[in-house]
């Protein structure tokens, strides 16, 4: 069953007042739910313009893409910007090679911040997110600023951020293009145990091998179109 059905994308940006540059050219997409799906490519081929598509962080100028959650189809064109905002934080999960993380907010309050934006009850969220903080080992720096944390602790943080609404879809964008090998792979081990354990699909724009080792499907770009 797919949890993303996209055909035919088209994509351009404006280089100028009168000039554009197109950077995806009729891509058609499946993405399979419940598994880890790796986009890979050099960089500028346009995986991160894809990902931000399905993700509904940017429009296609042509094309459609479907969201299916739980039987209920999402057609990205016909929802307006609040109901995309919904969608948004309801179902969808992100994770980018920087981590965004708010410099004023602590790690514990970094996490919370999606589900207090969905109005959720903050004492259940509190002991939902130092549930994730204990897995992801993060639990002793609760209390840290995101300037305090390691380069890993930073990404582990921003994952248990992602988590937090439980969405159906985390959209990863070169989540360890900023780490070490040894941070790298321990990052790698989580996606891979929340996919097992949650059953939560990933799509993941990188050019990492060590990532695509542990993707049930690689898709591959190039020039803006699949290969």
């Amino acid at each position: 069953m797919n949890i993303i059905t996209a055909t035919n994308i088209n994509k351009s940006f404006y280089v100028n007042k009168t000039q554009t540059n197109q950077v995806l050219y009729d891509i058609s997409i499946d993405i399979e739910k419940g598994k880890i799906t790796s986009l890979m490519g050099a960089s500028g081929v346009g995986k991160s313009t894809l990902l931000y598509i399905l993700g509904t962080l940017e429009n296609a100028d042509t094309g459609e893409v479907i969201l299916e959650i739980n039987e209920n189809k999402y057609q990205y064109s016909k929802c307006n910007d609040k109901e995309i905002s919904k969608i948004r934080n309801k179902n969808i999960g992100f994770v980018f090679q920087f981590h965004h993380l708010l410099p004023e907010f602590d790690v514990l309050e970094n996490i919370l911040v999606p589900g207090l934006i969905m109005g959720k009850n903050k004492t259940e969220l509190e002991k939902k997110a130092l549930d994730i903080m204990e897995r992801f080992s993060i639990l002793n720096v609760k209390k840290q600023k995101p300037s305090e944390l390691s380069g890993g602790e930073q990404q582990r943080t921003a994952i248990a951020r992602a988590l937090i609404n439980e969405p159906e879809i985390i959209f990863a964008d070169e989540p360890t293009g900023n780490l070490d090998s040894n941070n790298t792979e321990k990052v790698i081990q989580l996606i891979k145990q929340i996919n097992l354990d949650l059953k939560t699909t990933f799509l993941i724009a990188t050019h990492s091998e060590q990532i695509a080792r542990v993707s049930d499907r690689i898709i591959r770009m190039k020039d803006g179109k699949l290969e």
